[in-house]
Formats: structure tokens, C-alpha cells, sequence
């Protein structure tokens, strides 16, 4: 609800909600279950804050509602402030606002997630090898891969952003 001057309330109406395709998790629970260890393994040695900013930059570009809601708000909770989410979706303008490790990983998710010429470009490769050592940069790798699984069937489905809370992997 918004004020004007007068003192007036005034409500705000919103487009309605859809409806999802499938609940996907619901019909192959085990695949779910085993996305959710493939994603507790892919995390393993990064840093929370580097994860969920990779997160929410592949699920933008793959136009993943429900995974930018999730991981922007598990972002904030680990302490990443709103300036640098908003920043995101152009980091390569606001490259000030990251570190180089960062930037390599956001490259990297970049080259990953999109795949343009249908392949990681060499120089991307080796400027995220100089930033990670190899067991970091496995791992990286594959929390950028279980990223855009997860974005798949969100899309696909057409799952719901907005309900998520923070902590409920």
C-alpha cells in the first residue's frame, strides 16, 4: 500500500501469479534428491558468498525466477550486500564493485552458462586457473553446471519465485 501527500491510501495491483507447469521434485523424487547432494558436493571448499554470486548470474542469464529470488536472498544472508547483487546482471561495467577472483568466476560462469562458440574460451579457463587452484576451480566448475541444472527445471516448470526463505535448502 502505498501514501500519497493527501493521505489517501491507495492499493497496488499486481499481475496475478502463475500457476506452475509440474512439480517436478514431487513427480522424481529421486532425482531431486540427488540434485540436492550433487549441489551439497559442488559447494564443498568455496566460499558462500562466491557461490551464491555465480548462482544468481547464471540464473539470470537463463532467465531462472525462482533460482535469482533463492540465491539473492542467500546471498544477502551471507552477508553480500544489495549493491553488488543489483550490479550483477552488468558486472563487466561495474567489474569496481569485484574482486579479481570474482571476476574470473563470473567470466567462467559467463562461458559456462551460455556456451556461445560451444566452448570455454582458453583465456577464460586460465584467468579463473589463476585465481583458484585446480581442486577450487573442479569445484567451481561443477557448482556452475548443478546451477544451470537447477535453472533448467525451474524454467521449464515455471516455478514460482517469491516464496523462498533463506536456509531452506
Amino acid at each position: 500500500m502505498t501514501t500519497h501527500t493527501d493521505d489517501r491510501p491507495t492499493t497496488v495491483e499486481y499481475a496475478p501469479e502463475h500457476t506452475p507447469r509440474l512439480n517436478w521434485a514431487e513427480q522424481a523424487p529421486e532425482v531431486f534428491k540427488a540434485m540436492v547432494r550433487l549441489d551439497a558436493a559442488a559447494r564443498k571448499g568455496l566460499d558462500p558468498k562466491l557461490l551464491e554470486l555465480v548462482k544468481v548470474r547464471a540464473s539470470q542469464i537463463n532467465h531462472c525466477a525462482l533460482c535469482v529470488d533463492m540465491h539473492s536472498k542467500e546471498a544477502f544472508a551471507a552477508g553480500e550486500s544489495v549493491e553488488r547483487i543489483v550490479q550483477l546482471s552488468a558486472w563487466e561495467e561495474s567489474e569496481h564493485f569485484y574482486t579479481g577472483q570474482e571476476l574470473a568466476a563470473l567470466a567462467l560462469t559467463e562461458a559456462v552458462t551460455v556456451l556461445t562458440d560451444g566452448f570455454v574460451p582458453d583465456e577464460v579457463y586460465e584467468r579463473a586457473a589463476e585465481h583458484f587452484t585446480e581442486a577450487e576451480l573442479a569445484q567451481l566448475i561443477a557448482a556452475i553446471a548443478v546451477i544451470n541444472a537447477w535453472n533448467r527445471f525451474g524454467v521449464t516448470c515455471r516455478l514460482v519465485p517469491g516464496h523462498y526463505q533463506p536456509g531452506n535448502k
